[in-house]
């Protein structure tokens, strides 16, 4: 058998630098972000050279095109850092469901609570479903007071998102954190 090594590609820049720029007169601006004008492209590079920068082509579409002077490795940094952001920004919380019934004893609803705790220390959302079964639809009330019961014991950290409601033989709530809001502490202060 004949193994083939596999064939990297080098990564393609997004910006033109240095000696990759190919045009003969670029608009000039200086690290500061002082505009000095139109100049040759080999005075321009010499000009960032002497600083110890780089010279990297920001526009490339306008005629001439426009240079700056500056640190090529800490602007990709600081434009990853701020895609970076904005992928944490856009990136969506899921919502977690914890099944609870009627007669759910004491030490399976603290257990339960707990994971509530932890997914809404998470950030997550969190959909609390109270489970009727059988001649239990005729106390949905009791069902109410479980839910009223969760929300008083996970505090005022939460915010609804949805209203307790009916939906077959479900009742569920959604609630999410508050922003800021802390919840695994007290969790722990309860323990000791």
């Amino acid at each position: 058998m004949v193994y083939n090594k596999p064939t990297y590609r080098r990564k393609r820049e997004k910006h033109r630098i240095n000696e990759i720029i190919r045009v003969k007169r670029v608009r000039l601006i200086d690290q500061t972000g002082k505009q000095i004008g139109i100049v040759d492209t080999r005075k321009a590079l010499d000009m960032a050279r002497s600083q110890g920068l780089d010279l990297v082509e920001v526009s490339p579409n306008t005629n001439p095109p426009v240079c700056r002077i500056m640190d090529y490795g800490k602007y990709k940094y600081q434009l990853a850092k701020k895609e970076k952001s904005q992928r944490k920004a856009q990136r969506q919380t899921s919502v977690k469901e914890v099944k609870f019934r009627l007669k759910t004893d004491e030490h399976d609803y603290n257990f339960k609570l707990k994971h509530i705790l932890r997914f809404l220390e998470g950030r997550h959302k969190v959909k609390i479903t109270i489970w009727f079964r059988g001649r239990e639809m005729a106390h949905t009330e009791k069902g109410k007071e479980i839910i009223d019961r969760i929300l008083n014991d996970l505090g005022d950290g939460i915010q609804i998102d949805q209203e307790a409601k009916l939906e077959g033989r479900n009742m569920s709530i959604i609630v999410s954190p508050k922003p800021g809001a802390t919840f695994l502490e007290e969790e722990k202060e309860e323990e000791s």
